[in-house]
């Protein structure tokens, strides 16, 4: 048995502080909170490149191995990745040390305490340590505060027409570089073709090589690839832009650009796709069989249009285009006679140098058409040349790009359009908390005193008068809407967002990124625990006006008499 009193006696008083002031350090570690360019500077080490091995080796030696006390059987099999000098490499986990930049794939344990720098769909199991039995969202925090070290100060958004984005973001100290003298970076990204045509280099391997025809056949061969596979295709490159020419606070003008758009450095592709739904292909067979003849447009690339067009059976699979039958005979498609042709599939450009009379022999001598590379103007000339031709047109859209074309249709379609209120609610409101309320006003009995009044003159007594509005809209209504909105709030508030606290927060509340927003206590809440709290402050809010409604019902009962003379019969 250690007797505490001796033990302080064969302290010596400065052990005592040096101990408090380590216990000190370690409270007040902010490693998780603070900025990443500050944290990368605190440790010297760097996102893409980690630490060098000299500086790991230097960091091993001062701290120790990062293990606690467990026996050796336990850790010497572990072992984590990491990136050092530049590459990806596995250490073991007593080996790591403060400044590591270490990648986590699924299924891997934590080797130690560390701060998330990129994540996509990171989730970990706490229920060894909180007892949670679902895994928890983590991410790198607050985005919009990453996103304000490189603000974007000016932007051309995309458009049919140009078929490319613009943005050009403030950049701050490159940190590989501690290059100040560029402080603007442009990005595009768009219609791969027209990404290319902009560009002057290339970046490979690290470095800036000069565009050739080389570099363009392995863009044109990676393009056609993965068109061919049907995914939409986007391109990427970006500028550096001089601090001589373009100083800080520069005004940025897209009307008169002044700002270079070409010779840009060529980035790489990315390909996406959205896999058409599992009745799109019943859907065609359907409309076909009623004999409705369906032409796809889209803005796609030919190659990714026609592949799409072929898995919904928009183009038939024993059916051939110019390009099918020249692969066949092995001859060049211009060699080929159209007419023989049942399908085809026309690019955007070529729609552009045709005539009226071209697109209408196209419409009549062709059962399955797909245009690609269209834009919206094409798209109302084709609609224009349908109904030329006597057809009933249906054009079915799902944005703002349609709008032409589905205005000068006789049929306009807008998919994907959210209703206001679901079907589930508007069939409660018209069958629960008005039809049957109204029924049983249509049984109450009489007044009481309905014979003592006098009649009513027909010229001046109206059923809705002045009186009746102000008592529905002026009274009654806004007691529904206020008992509404203090059970939102009131369950909000219960939660830790105080009314304060809501003004403002829409952008993030709706950001799928920020899982980690604050309330008025500082309790951080993910995406999903903060939908799942504003459905329960919805149903809290209808159920509020569902039982002044039924208030409002005993209420109309009687005009004069009070409940309690009538009766609730």
């Amino acid at each position: 048995m250690v007797d505490l009193d001796d033990l302080e006696r064969e302290c010596p008083i400065s052990v005592h502080i040096e101990m408090f002031a380590h216990w000190e350090q370690h409270c007040r570690l902010d490693d998780h909170k603070v900025d990443l360019i500050d944290l990368y500077q605190r440790y010297n080490t760097n996102p893409k490149t980690g630490l060098t091995d000299v500086e790991a080796r230097r960091l091993l030696d001062r701290d120790g191995p990062n293990v606690l006390s467990p026996s050796q059987s336990e850790i010497s099999e572990w072992q984590t990745l990491v990136v050092r000098n530049g590459e990806k490499k596995y250490v073991k986990i007593e080996d790591l040390v403060v400044g590591d930049i270490v990648e986590v794939n699924s299924g891997d344990q934590i080797p130690a305490d560390i701060r998330i720098l990129e994540s996509h769909d990171f989730k970990v199991d706490n229920s060894s340590v909180t007892g949670e039995y679902e895994p928890q969202s983590r991410s790198i925090g607050n985005v919009i505060k990453v996103r304000e070290v490189n603000r974007k100060v000016y932007e051309i958004p995309f458009n049919s027409t140009n078929r490319y984005h613009v943005s050009i973001h403030e950049v701050h100290t490159d940190i590989e570089t501690d290059d100040i003298s560029r402080p603007y970076l442009l990005v595009m990204k768009g219609a791969p073709e027209q990404i290319l045509e902009r560009c002057s280099s290339i970046f490979i391997d690290g470095a800036n090589i000069e565009m050739n025809d080389y570099w363009r056949s392995e863009f044109q061969r990676a393009y056609m690839e993965l068109a061919s596979m049907g995914e939409s295709v986007l391109g990427f490159c970006d500028l550096h832009l001089s601090s001589h020419d373009y100083p800080k606070d520069y005004q940025f003008d897209g009307e008169q650009v002044n700002f270079p758009l070409n010779n840009l450095r060529f980035l790489g592709l990315m390909s996406m796709i959205d896999p058409p739904k599992a009745a799109v292909p019943e859907a065609v067979a359907k409309c076909r069989s009623a004999g409705i003849k369906i032409i796809m447009m889209t803005s796609d690339h030919p190659i990714t249009a026609k592949v799409i067009a072929r898995a919904v059976g928009i183009i038939s699979n024993n059916t051939e285009t110019v390009e099918d039958i020249a692969e066949r005979l092995e001859i060049p498609p211009e060699q080929v006679d159209p007419h023989k042709a049942k399908a085809c599939v026309i690019d955007g450009n070529d729609l552009k140098k045709m005539l009226p009379a071209e697109i209408d022999t196209v419409l009549r001598n062709h059962t399955e058409i797909v245009f690609a590379r269209i834009d919206p103007e094409q798209k109302l000339i084709i609609v224009e040349e349908c109904q030329r031709q006597g057809a009933i047109v249906t054009v079915i859209g799902g944005d703002v790009y349609d709008s032409s074309a589905l205005r000068k249709a006789d049929i306009g379609v807008t998919m994907d359009t959210p209703l206001a209120l679901g079907t589930i609610i508007i069939l409660c409101i018209d069958l629960v908390t008005d039809i049957i309320p109204a029924i049983s006003l249509a049984y109450e009995k009489a007044e009481t005193d309905i014979m003592k009044r006098r009649p009513s003159i027909p010229r001046h007594n109206r059923l809705v008068n002045e009186r009746l509005i102000s008592m529905t809209y002026g009274q009654i209504g806004f007691i529904q809407v206020g008992a509404g909105f203090f059970t939102y709030f009131v369950i909000m508030a219960e939660n830790g967002f105080l009314p304060s606290r809501l003004v403002g927060l829409r952008k993030s509340w709706e950001s799928k990124y920020v899982n980690d927003l604050q309330d008025s206590y500082g309790q951080e809440w993910t995406y999903e625990q903060r939908k799942q709290l504003e459905v329960t402050c919805h149903i809290a809010f209808f159920i509020a006006i569902i039982i002044c409604q039924s208030a409002v019902l005993i209420i109309c009962k009687t005009r004069r008499n009070s409940i309690v003379q009538q009766g609730m019969k």
